[in-house]
């Protein structure tokens, strides 16, 4: 890996992996494993339970992206990683959930807190 970058892996409907690839973000690791997953309607969600850890686990990765709605799927590994940042991102099938997102929870509760003084 010396002289190359990190990678953003991508866990998010066709449509969405479609547009990174256009980007540029696709890459196959020496095992010729991909950075990313299509999920389809018809996915199952062991497939997604699978491919998670290996991102969290790959040293090339260094932020994650998955639809919100495909976050909920690995909730239970999403909160028990810390080596990789993982930003749920929203999904043109599924609304989106403000409940849900991390980010703007966080920032709500640092905004909201109240004045110790």
């Amino acid at each position: 890996m010396a002289g190359r970058g990190k990678l953003i892996a991508v866990i998010s409907d066709e449509d969405t992996v479609t547009g990174f690839l256009l980007c540029g973000i696709g890459e196959l690791n020496k095992n010729r494993h991909p950075n990313f997953l299509a999920v389809g309607k018809d996915a199952a969600v062991n497939e997604i339970e699978d491919t998670f850890p290996q991102f969290l686990n790959q040293d090339d990765v260094s932020l994650i992206l998955i639809n919100q709605h495909l976050a909920a799927v690995v909730r239970l590994t999403f909160g028990t990683h810390s080596s990789v940042p993982v930003l749920a991102i929203t999904s043109k099938e599924q609304p989106y959930g403000a409940a849900e997102d991390s980010v703007l929870c966080r920032a709500r509760a640092m905004f909201t807190a109240e004045d110790p003084g």
